[in-house]
C-alpha cells in the first residue's frame, strides 16, 4: 500500500492548481514562441545568420545567470514573479506592435527569439525558488512531481498550437503574428491566477547569504577546479555545447533548405511537429526510463551513456538527406534533456547545500554558454572562410569539429569514472559524508 503522505492532499489543490497553472502558460508561450521565433527568422535570412542571434543569446544568458544572483535573494519572490509575468506580457505586446509598423522581420523575429532564451534562464529560477517558500518539505515532494506535469503539459500545448496556428490563422484571415496577442493575454491571464491564488498564503521566509557576481562565479570555478570528477564534467560540458550547436546548425540547414528548395509547405508546421513529437518521446523516457537506469547503474556509469549518444548523433550528420539530420537532432536533444540532464541534476546534490546554487549556475550557465559561443565562433569561421575562399565541401570541416568534440567527451567521462570514488572523498563534499552513504541519499 502507498504511503499516504506521499499523494497530493485536498488542501493542496489551490497550490497545485495556482503554480501548475503559471508554469503551464510559460511553458506553453515560451515553446509557440520558439518556433515562430525560428521559422520566422529563417524566412527573412539566410540560415547562416542565425549564428549571430546564436553569439548575441549566449552573451545574453551569461549576463541573466549573474543577474540572477543581484535579484532573486533581494527582493520578495512573489512580487519579483508578478512584476516578471507584467513585464514578459508588456514585452510580447510591443513586439507585437513592431510586427504592426513593419519594422523588418529579421530585427522582430532575433528580438523574439533572444526573449524566449532569456526567460528559459530565468523564469524556472523564480518559480520553483517561489514554489519551495510556499511548502515544507513534506508538502514539496507530494505537490512539485504534479505541478511539474503541468509544465510538459504546456510544451506540448505550445507546439501543438505552433503546428496548427499558420493555417487556422490564415483561414480566418489574420497573421501568424497573432501569436504574440495570445501570449500577451495568457501572461495577464497567469498574474490574475497568481494573485488571486495565493491570496492569504503565507510563504515561508529565508535569510540567505548574498554574494557578487564575481564571487558566485569563483565559488563555482574553484569547486569545479578542486573536485576532479566535477574538473572532468566541466571539460566534457564545453564539448557538449559545440556539438549540441554543431547539429542544431546543420539541422537548420539542411531542412531550411529543404522546405524553401522544395515548396512543399510551411517549415512553422514541420518544426512544431517536428518538436512536439521529440517531447513526447522525452516525456516518455523521462518518465519509465531513466527511473530505471538511475536504480540499475550508479552515477558514474550513466555519465557513460550520453558521450556516446553525441558521438552517434554527429556520424548521423554525415548521412545527406533530411531524415538523418532530423534523426542526429532528435537523438541528441531527446536524451539530453530526458537522460543526461536529469542525472547532472542528481550529481549536483552531492554538493553541499550551501555551494550548490552557484555551482549549478556555475555548470549550467556559464559553462554551457562558453561551450555553444566557441561552437558558435568555429562554425563561424569555416563559413566566412567559405565565403572567402570557396572551400569545397566545407561543411565538412565544423562536422568533423563535432566528432572531435564528441571523443574528447567520451574521455573526460572516462577520466572522470576513473576519478570519481576518490572525487567523494574531497573536502568540499564532506558535508554529504554522514551515516549514510552518498548513494542511498541519492536513491531515485
Amino acid at each position: 500500500m502507498a504511503n499516504s503522505s506521499s499523494q497530493p492532499r485536498f488542501g493542496d489543490s489551490r497550490l497545485i492548481l495556482v503554480l501548475g497553472f503559471l508554469l503551464f502558460a510559460n511553458s506553453l508561450a515560451l515553446d509557440l514562441s520558439d518556433v515562430v521565433a525560428v521559422s520566422g527568422f529563417l524566412s527573412q535570412v539566410d540560415v547562416s545568420n542565425i549564428l549571430i542571434v546564436w553569439i548575441v543569446d549566449m552573451v545574453l544568458i551569461a549576463f541573466s545567470s549573474g543577474l540572477q544572483t543581484l535579484v532573486v535573494d533581494r527582493f520578495d519572490r512573489l512580487k519579483l514573479i508578478k512584476a516578471m509575468l507584467l513585464i514578459f506580457a508588456g514585452l510580447y505586446l510591443i513586439l507585437r506592435l513592431m510586427f504592426a509598423l513593419d519594422i523588418p522581420g529579421v530585427v522582430n523575429y532575433s528580438l523574439l527569439f533572444l526573449l524566449v532564451e532569456q526567460q528559459w534562464v530565468f523564469f524556472p529560477l523564480v518559480f520553483w525558488v517561489l514554489a519551495n517558500d510556499t511548502t515544507d518539505l513534506a508538502g514539496a515532494k507530494r505537490q512539485f512531481p504534479i505541478i511539474a506535469s503541468w509544465g510538459f503539459a504546456g510544451q506540448i500545448a505550445g507546439l501543438g498550437i505552433a503546428a496548427i496556428s499558420p493555417g487556422l490563422l490564415a483561414r480566418v484571415g489574420l497573421s501568424n503574428h497573432e501569436t504574440l496577442t495570445f501570449n500577451v493575454i495568457l501572461y495577464l491571464l497567469a498574474f490574475v491566477v497568481l494573485v488571486w491564488g495565493l491570496r492569504g498564503v503565507k510563504l515561508r521566509q529565508t535569510r540567505q547569504e548574498k554574494q557578487t557576481v564575481r564571487e558566485t562565479l569563483m565559488e563555482g570555478w574553484g569547486f569545479v577546479r578542486e573536485v576532479p570528477s566535477f574538473r572532468y564534467l566541466m571539460l566534457a560540458t564545453l564539448a557538449l555545447g559545440i556539438v549540441l550547436t554543431v547539429i542544431d546548425f546543420q539541422f537548420l540547414f539542411i531542412t531550411d533548405g529543404y522546405f524553401k528548395e522544395a515548396a512543399t509547405g510551411s517549415f512553422q508546421v514541420f518544426y512544431g511537429t517536428y518538436r512536439l513529437v521529440l517531447t513526447l518521446i522525452a516525456i516518455f523516457i523521462q518518465t519509465l526510463v531513466t527511473p530505471y537506469l538511475t536504480k540499475r547503474f550508479n552515477l558514474k556509469e550513466i555519465f557513460l551513456f550520453f558521450p556516446f549518444v553525441m558521438l552517434a548523433s554527429s556520424l548521423l550528420l554525415w548521412i545527406p538527406g533530411m531524415p538523418a539530420v532530423a534523426a542526429a537532432r532528435g537523438l541528441f536533444r531527446t536524451l539530453r534533456g530526458s537522460v543526461d540532464e536529469p542525472v547532472q541534476k542528481m550529481f549536483l546534490a552531492l554538493v553541499p547545500e550551501e555551494r550548490r546554487g552557484r555551482v549549478s549556475m556555475f555548470m549550467d550557465s556559464y559553462l554551457f554558454a562558453g561551450g555553444a559561443l566557441l561552437g558558435c565562433i568555429l562554425v563561424g569561421g569555416v563559413i566566412l572562410a567559405n565565403n572567402r575562399f570557396d572551400i569545397p565541401n566545407y561543411q565538412s570541416i565544423y562536422l568533423v569539429f563535432a566528432l572531435v568534440a564528441s571523443v574528447f567527451a567520451i574521455v573526460m567521462m572516462f577520466k572522470m569514472r576513473a576519478a570519481y570514488d576518490k572525487s567523494m572523498l574531497n573536502w568540499r563534499l564532506k558535508r554529504r559524508q554522514r551515516s549514510k552513504s552518498i548513494m542511498d541519499r541519492l536513491e531515485f
